[in-house]
């Protein structure tokens, strides 16, 4: 990188949530309404969210924008469009992958229920040229599987490992990125390294489904449908490219919204789609039940490996896990205790404000968590920038978002431990639950790519 574009960065980063913060309060630009509660009062007003803060020019270089700015719907129909050529060498399969976030999205939009609503989406997707409809699901298990296994492993080297704890969750793009290019080493050693469910996806439909389909992955154009406008941040890191076949685990992302707009753009009438059940990364295995993980909305990381950690650490069942809020109802703090004695103490941290307020405490060596599941966007990923924004540009649509936290918490829960389908890719796929397999295709690594080890100056914690 050159000097002038090092110093046209770091003027950039010195300046930018100043700016920002100018900007909202001028226009409201890039903004959502983040909620404090204090002393019982509620206090609201434009807040920097952090989704938006790495979106700006400063953080994103000139490649990664290109990029991202590939991950588009014209994209998806260049594709599409190819596929009805008769030119063989440049056909390609199309299979799209569905956050359960996303399903409640389209369950408010169209009417009905969750499972019912993503019948409705496949039968649009399929009846567009693409071939499979999955859902991640699945992908999210595995996720949350290898953060339990990697949650005990690094409490039980709390002692002599000083970035063994806390365990920062790792399934939020905007929180990775953040940690990676601003924290730094303050955070990136502790963040767990079991990759998101969105692409552990990638690897499932690039590595195990594609085989089962005899393609070679670059001959799969894999598209998720997803909450959140970072995760198309995540899909472009240079880990999930394959250098030697030239493709992704994840090829395009595009937000619920983007999907709607598309569905909008050709005028399709839900009441006319039909209703296909969505596949089976196994293959044809009866019509997939919808279900969901524990959690607020999200894919509900803390609470298991809460329970996980209370019954292999302690000997405890824990059934109800009781939130008490601390800041705002997007800091909130879970305790497990036996005898008076408080043996484990997890927190969930959603939102731009409430990170800072974390590493603030971190900092100063005030954080008592074992874990912390973090989350860029305040209210967790139901409100994500891809489907949760009003029509006013920044605000969030609230009665939408409580609309799509009814639908989802309509869905019923399953273990991932007791899903039959996890064990069986965990032998067929993977070579065992402790394999190097499951080692390369499940973890990703993260790297401290901040100008300093320490907060930058200008950032007040």
């Amino acid at each position: 990188m050159s000097d002038v574009s090092i110093a046209k960065r770091k003027e950039k980063c010195e300046n930018c949530t100043k700016q920002c913060n100018k900007k909202q309060s001028d226009d409201g630009a890039n903004s959502h309404q983040e909620r404090e509660e204090v002393n019982g009062q509620v206090n609201e007003g434009p807040q920097l969210l952090l989704s938006a803060c790495l979106s700006c020019d400063g953080c994103i270089s000139d490649e990664e924008n290109l990029k991202i700015s590939q991950q588009n719907l014209q994209e998806v129909e260049r594709v599409l469009a190819l596929n009805k050529k008769c030119d063989v060498s440049k056909h390609k399969v199309l299979v799209a992958s569905i956050c359960p976030q996303s399903l409640p999205f389209f369950a408010v939009k169209f009417g009905l229920d969750i499972t019912e609503a993503a019948h409705k989406l496949c039968g649009f997707l399929k009846s567009i040229g693409v071939q499979h409809v999955f859902d991640t699901t699945l992908a999210a298990g595995f996720s949350i599987l290898e953060s339990q296994k990697e949650f005990i492993q690094r409490y039980r080297r709390r002692h002599h490992d000083s970035h063994a704890l806390p365990m920062f969750t790792s399934s939020c793009p905007g929180w990775i990125r953040y940690s990676e290019r601003v924290l730094g080493s303050l955070v990136t050693p502790h963040i767990c390294t079991a990759r998101s469910p969105q692409q552990i996806m990638g690897c499932l439909v690039k590595d195990y489904f594609s085989k089962q389909q005899k393609l070679s992955p670059e001959k799969v154009y894999h598209v998720v449908v997803a909450p959140c406008f970072d995760k198309k941040l995540e899909a472009v890191r240079e880990e999930f490219y394959n250098s030697l076949l030239e493709t992704r685990d994840v090829d395009c992302v595009l937000t619920s919204g983007e999907i709607y707009c598309l569905m909008e753009q050709r005028k399709v009438s839900v009441d006319e789609l039909d209703s296909l059940p969505l596949d089976h990364v196994l293959g044809d295995t009866g019509d997939l039940v919808m279900v969901r993980h524990e959690g607020r909305g999200s894919e509900g990381f803390l609470e298991h490996i809460f329970k996980n950690a209370a019954k292999e650490l302690f000997g405890l069942d824990v059934h109800e896990i009781t939130y008490k809020n601390l800041r705002n109802r997007d800091f909130q703090e879970v305790t497990l205790e036996r005898d008076g004695e408080t043996l484990l103490q997890f927190a969930a941290v959603y939102g731009f404000r409430n990170i800072q307020t974390l590493v603030h405490r971190m900092k100063k060596g005030h954080v008592p968590y074992q874990l912390v599941e973090v989350l860029s966007c305040p209210g967790g990923c139901l409100s994500g920038r891809g489907q949760a924004e009003s029509e006013v540009v920044g605000r969030l649509d609230k009665a939408l978002i409580q609309q799509m936290e009814e639908a989802y918490s309509s869905l019923p829960v399953r273990l991932p431990e007791v899903n039959p389908a996890l064990h069986t890719l965990y032998q067929d796929w993977l070579q065992g639950q402790d394999s190097s397999q499951a080692s390369t295709l499940l973890h990703t690594k993260y790297k401290n790519q901040s100008q300093s080890h320490t907060q930058p100056p200008h950032m007040q914690w």
